[in-house]
């Protein structure tokens, strides 16, 4: 893969995780949630979508070549929330405070600087960049 399209697989992991996990600002409380908790609250079909994202993303991170010891930590998150999520509210609170898809996110930008060190960097510029244009 060309450093083009790692670099806009990247930003993409970087928008669903957010998306999923801090997208929505809670007034007053300052806290961020994600589309992730929100799904969770349809009954049975809601933890599966929410999963569903959360294994897309870990699928665009192993695009990099990321090492087992870290995919495992990855597949780790979003099982975990995956199970957790199934308890009804209990479950979508937990999602709301776990955030894994934020967590993976860390794992592979940790990942990428050790490997790529310019790569992370070059995305955050291009991101931000973008947000100074909207």
């Amino acid at each position: 893969m060309d450093a083009v399209k790692r670099l806009a697989t990247l930003d993409r992991i970087r928008r669903l995780s957010r998306l999923m996990d801090t997208s929505i600002r809670i007034p007053v409380f300052g806290f961020r949630i994600g589309l992730d908790p929100i799904i969770g609250l349809v009954p049975g079909a809601g933890d599966l979508i929410s999963t569903a994202f959360s294994t897309y993303i870990i699928f665009l991170a192993t695009r990099f070549g990321i090492p087992r010891q870290d995919l495992a930590k990855m597949i780790f998150n979003v099982g975990l929330e995956a199970v957790v999520g199934t308890v009804p509210l209990v479950g979508d609170l937990f999602d709301a405070f776990y955030k894994s898809n934020i967590r993976n996110l860390a794992i592979l930008e940790q990942h990428l600087t050790t490997v790529e060190p310019e790569l992370p960097e070059v995305s955050a510029e291009i991101t931000e960049k973008k947000l100074l244009r909207v």
